[in-house]
């Protein structure tokens, strides 16, 4: 997550509170969507932005995860989602995705 990201989220949460935050990620690979579940839960695991040492705790999901899928209208899902969805390993990126959740309680 860039660095300006991860300033955008860090003043959202400070503007609505973390509990009406869910931060959706749509990285290619589930290696980035981990890094980046990370660092708005527990921090900038590089340490080099906004969120170093910051624990926001936010609920995080992949814009591929069953979850995310089930809450978008289908069509809607199919016309800007359905292609990546296509090319994506999407079971490894739900994996990463879990286990970070599991990792910080969500």
């Amino acid at each position: 997550m860039d660095l300006e990201n991860q300033k955008r989220v860090k003043e959202l949460t400070e503007e609505f509170g973390a509990e009406n935050i869910v931060v959706i990620l749509g990285a290619s690979e589930g290696e980035a969507a981990g890094l980046a579940a990370e660092t708005v839960t527990v921090g900038d695991p590089t340490f080099a932005g906004p969120l170093a040492g910051v624990q926001l705790g936010l609920k995080v999901y992949h814009i591929c995860e069953l979850e995310m899928k089930n809450e978008i209208d289908p069509e809607l899902y199919e016309e800007h989602v359905g292609m990546m969805e296509m090319v994506l390993d999407v079971e490894d990126i739900a994996n990463e995705m879990t286990e970070v959740r599991s990792q910080t309680s969500q």
